[in-house]
């Protein structure tokens, strides 16, 4: 079965639910607000930390790091992302965790939200290419709102994603170069579902060695070597070698195979590697 879900956690990671910004705490480092979407037509639930002097200088500005799948993700990244900047293993950074009322929603509404086009009937599963509108809440209304209301460096975000989520956030990276906008710098993708719709980010290669705009992009891609070797191993390793071997000029690539880690372990140790190499200057 190609189909991978996240696995369902016996203990639930409680969702943020205020309505908006007039709720929130604005003096905590840890915040929480929920944010309709006309694009999705849904609810999404966001969970932001804040670097820890945040409040101590107003003039400073930060990188933003997005993350999907914030139920899951967001609670062992935000700590990791907190130890490494009081080491200086990583620069001050503004965590954005795009999330949904619960675990359990998760799991399923991540199908709509993640994948574009819709599933051909050899995917195996039922999805209806929901990607185009979530990336629309995403550029179009979240970013503007998290830029308006917090100290943001506007032209250094990151999005992070895993599995379905890995997926999606190539698809990012593909819709961002066909409308010659500019709305992340960094993308990383753990465990990427390129099998999915007949291998369409194949032609990532290609459009990134065409695009029109030629910013500086940051790509870190990853896979753990206890995953399927048809489904999730080969994909990335052909996709990896493609962009490599075409030696495109403005974009830093990578991709790893982590040789001991499973589909489940895979996330957290991808994106902190790419963090660590997105922001290796400010360290």
């Amino acid at each position: 079965m190609k189909t991978i879900h996240l696995i369902l956690l016996a203990i639930s990671i409680t969702a943020c639910s205020n309505s908006d910004k007039k709720g929130i705490d604005t003096k905590s480092l840890n915040q929480e607000f929920s944010i309709y979407s006309s694009a999705v037509k849904d609810s999404f639930y966001v969970s932001v930390q804040l670097p820890e002097n945040y409040y101590r200088d107003s003039t400073a500005n930060y990188p933003t790091v997005y993350v999907l799948d914030a139920n899951f993700h967001f609670p062992m990244l935000a700590s990791v992302i907190k130890q490494y900047e009081k080491a200086e293993m990583l620069p001050p950074i503004i965590l954005v965790g795009i999330g949904y009322k619960s675990l359990r929603q998760m799991d399923s509404l991540r199908v709509r939200d993640y994948m574009y086009p819709a599933s051909l009937p050899s995917d195996e599963m039922n999805a209806v290419g929901g990607g185009k509108s979530f990336h629309d809440f995403i550029a179009n209304q979240l970013v503007a709102y998290i830029d308006t209301n917090y100290n943001t460096q506007k032209n250094n975000r990151s999005l992070l994603g895993h599995s379905f989520g890995g997926y999606f956030s190539l698809y990012a990276l593909l819709n961002q170069i066909d409308s010659s906008k500019s709305v992340f710098k960094n993308f990383a993708s753990a465990s990427p579902s390129l099998w999915y719709n007949d291998f369409y980010l194949n032609q990532l290669t290609d459009k990134l060695t065409n695009r029109n705009n030629r910013d500086t992009l940051n790509i870190f891609m990853a896979v753990g070597g206890l995953e399927d070797s048809t489904w999730n191993i080969a994909p990335v390793r052909e996709l990896g070698n493609s962009i490599l071997s075409a030696d495109i000029k403005d974009i830093e690539f990578q991709y790893k195979v982590y040789s001991d880690l499973a589909h489940m372990d895979i996330a957290t140790v991808t994106f902190t590697k790419a963090l660590q190499a997105f922001y290796k200057q400010d360290k």
